[in-house]
């Protein structure tokens, strides 16, 4: 009996551990990522992506999430989108994308 609540608890917590969500923010380079005034600009986000910087979503609030699957935001460099996927941890396993 104990190993099976221990068998339930385990798949629980494993089930947590990559949580599907929608996630809304700015698709920008990680080098600019931390700053604010660069969320939406457009020219900015393209020009350091093809120079080959990291995509990431970058929420209101700041928070910022490794993408998975970058082909997927690319066409979207600087614009406001919602992301769904699932979180694990600081990165979202991209499933598509809405402007």
């Amino acid at each position: 009996m104990n190993k099976i609540i221990a068998g339930c608890i385990l798949t629980a917590a494993f089930s947590f551990s990559a949580m599907a969500a929608d996630v809304s923010g700015y698709i920008i380079d990680k080098s600019c990522a931390d700053k604010p005034a660069m969320r939406g600009n457009v020219a900015c986000a393209e020009r350091c992506i093809k120079r080959g910087d990291a995509v990431v979503l970058v929420t209101d609030e700041g928070k910022i999430y490794k993408l998975d699957n970058q082909a997927k935001v690319l066409e979207h460099a600087g614009q406001k989108v919602t992301v769904s996927g699932k979180i694990d941890g600081e990165t979202i396993a991209v499933e598509s994308v809405k402007i």
